[in-house]
């Protein structure tokens, strides 16, 4: 899209410039060196947020978009609290939430920066409960909260760097501007690219410590992380990621499960039971026989 790629290059432009920062992820102390600012990558994803709604389907299932937003509403309210208490007030402003849900089969959900979370129908089968749909949402919650979109576009602008191949019009602009011709070539190569957040694959190690996270946000809403391990068990049964992790972005689902195994006392150190988990068709039920 030539509006993306025209804002992209912008924004790069000034980043490129930039010496970057140290980010601290909260919770696991992990230190990444970013090139990127809060204020650049926030215009960027609100901008692909925006053209990817004006483009979806809203569900238009009244009861399970409530879900959706009571739910993230609450791990968002959640999270802000542990940020504000835990040393990371400044990073509160960065966010300005909202949770849709879109009418698609597709078992999915994703997270841009600046918390704009985007639920497939297609999930809430294989969730079944509000407490395992709080698992999805505290995941990608965690990857807006750790900056992964942000340590992704940092890699990737490393490596143009290093492929980068001269010019004689970029050098031409880069000296108009008082800009090096590297810094135009990388600017405009990574511009080329594209970097779309809604299909952003992360890491393995994103991944892993998105689960992580996200399983500490649900019991800090109140939801029971030990439901976690038999939502990811249906996932799996989904068919969602390979057997072979070496050819996955996602750890495979043993080597998932296990990590959650391992984090769960952590994650329950923070839980005090607040939500019933009742699965949806049963509260409908219920409902109908009143």
């Amino acid at each position: 899209m030539k509006v993306i790629k025209t804002t992209l290059i912008a924004a790069l432009a000034l980043l490129a410039t930039a010496c970057g920062t140290t980010n601290t992820v909260p919770i696991t102390g992990r230190k990444t060196h970013l090139l990127v600012d809060d204020a650049q990558i926030l215009g960027l994803s609100t901008q692909q947020y925006q053209e990817y709604m004006q483009s979806a389907k809203v569900s238009t299932n009244q009861t399970n978009t409530a879900l959706v937003k009571r739910v993230g509403q609450r791990l968002a309210s959640a999270v802000e609290n542990f940020l504000k208490n835990n040393g990371y007030a400044n990073e509160v402003q960065n966010f300005q939430w909202e949770f849709n849900l879109v009418a698609s089969n597709e078992i999915n959900a994703f997270c841009m920066p600046g918390g704009k979370i985007v639920v497939y129908e297609g999930l809430l089968p294989v969730t079944q409960d509000e407490t395992s749909l709080a698992i999805v949402l505290g995941h990608e919650i965690a990857h807006a909260v750790a900056k992964h979109s942000a340590e992704q576009l940092s890699k990737q602008t490393r490596q143009q760097y290093a492929s980068q191949i001269g010019g004689s019009v970029l050098a031409s602009v880069a000296k108009s501007k008082g800009i090096s011709s590297s810094t135009i070539q990388l600017i405009d190569m990574v511009a080329q690219t594209g970097f779309n957040f809604a299909n952003l694959k992360y890491s393995r190690d994103n991944e892993t410590e998105a689960d992580r996270l996200g399983l500490i946000f649900a019991a800090m809403a109140g939801y029971d992380p030990q439901l976690a391990i038999p939502f990811w068990q249906r996932m799996a049964q989904q068919g969602g990621s390979t057997k072979s992790e070496i050819f996955s972005d996602h750890p495979s689902d043993e080597k998932r499960l296990a990590e959650l195994q391992k984090r769960m006392p952590e994650a329950l150190s923070y839980y005090k039971p607040a939500v019933s988990t009742v699965p949806t068709t049963q509260k409908k039920a219920a409902a109908k026989k009143k």
